[in-house]
């Protein structure tokens, strides 16, 4: 294998470059390239991509020196190793091409076998450098990938339980979808990253996962609830940030602070703990509007939905009381697009 590794030679003199071609070739590397014009080297070796050059210190146009600037200036991770060979002797000319970035220094007139044995060092080296960092790729590939199967599974199990959460209330239809949707709106409006846009799209479905644990006689009942059953219905918030609990990922997270917080109230007055203004989570206060103007507008077996106009003054009214105000402006001035969603999701 590292007689197939690519060899770049730099130096003026041609009768220079024949004889390590000579060299070289005789050793069995079956690439080796020569350069006279050191002004084509930074393009001649995005070219051929070596695994090694060979390179001149005194040459026209630009000296040695001036051709590893312009190639380190590419910032590889894997550049080429280059060795000089120069005429020019001393400790300091040494040590400035080694400061530069040269892996080695060999002065002319040189031994023939010492070169192929450095030669050869620093190819084995950068071939297992190579092997080393593909590897990590490839490494890096299967965690990549396997965290996605990981993030797909859990957006399934919480695309899931939204469902089964729906078919235990039958009422809902599509409030889920379009509730997220207006979820995800109001977030994007609000200048939130595409991260917490998208996690608030996934996991906002998950609001009423809690119902599942409500008994049918309150979850279903077609009339008003009397106190002690709306007791039993409040405790659905708890019951999903329970069951949403102990999963670390961002998903199940906000999945969990949803179904917790959006019948919070942004004066304290709202369920389960309490919670008020900045200390109930962004996403749950979203939630709270998009998810209160989906049930006005939405036809239930014990009320008529509500019109549009009706849910908006209902909105405004209770800005800065149950609703944060910020969100309520945002809602506002987007209702347009909240329309557009709810047009796109309307139930059978």
């Amino acid at each position: 294998m590292r007689n197939n590794s690519i060899i770049l030679a730099i130096d003026d003199n041609p009768t220079n470059l024949k004889l390590l071609h000579r060299l070289l070739s005789a050793k069995g590397y079956k690439h080796v390239h020569l350069l006279s014009d050191s002004r084509e080297a930074l393009a001649t070796y995005q070219t051929l991509e070596p695994d090694l050059i060979l390179l001149d210190i005194n040459m026209p146009y630009m000296d040695g020196f001036e051709v590893m600037d312009t190639l380190f200036s590419l910032q590889e991770p894997l550049m080429a190793p280059i060795i000089i060979i120069s005429a020019q002797q001393g400790s300091e000319t040494t040590l400035a091409a080694l400061e530069k970035g040269a892996r080695d220094y060999i002065t002319k007139p040189f031994e023939k076998n010492e070169l192929l044995m450095r030669v050869q060092n620093l190819l084995d080296a950068h071939l297992a450098h190579k092997l080393l960092n593909n590897q990590a790729q490839v490494l890096e590939q299967m965690v990549e990938h396997r965290t996605r199967e990981l993030n797909d599974t859990r957006l399934s199990v919480v695309q899931r339980l939204g469902m089964a959460a729906e078919y235990k209330d039958e009422e809902t239809g599509n409030h889920i979808l379009r509730m997220s949707h207006i979820c995800q709106l109001l977030a994007q409006k609000m200048g939130l990253s595409p991260r917490i846009c998208e996690l608030i799209l996934h996991a906002s479905p998950m609001h009423d996962i809690g119902k599942i644990g409500i008994p049918d006689s309150v979850l279903l009942k077609p009339g008003k609830l009397d106190a002690h059953e709306w007791e039993v219905m409040k405790t659905h918030a708890q019951i999903g940030g329970h069951l949403l609990d102990n999963d670390d990922s961002e998903l199940m997270i906000m999945a969990r602070n949803i179904a917790l917080t959006h019948h919070e109230k942004w004066d304290g007055t709202g369920y389960p703990n309490g919670l008020k203004q900045q200390d109930i989570p962004i996403e749950g206060r979203i939630a709270a509007v998009a998810d209160v103007f989906d049930a006005l507008t939405s036809q239930r077996p014990y009320k008529k939905a509500w019109s549009i106009d009706e849910a908006i003054h209902y909105i405004k009214t209770h800005s800065g009381h149950h609703f944060d105000p910020m969100v309520v402006d945002v809602f506002i001035a987007h209702i347009d697009d909240v329309m557009i969603i709810k047009n796109q999701f309307q139930d059978d």
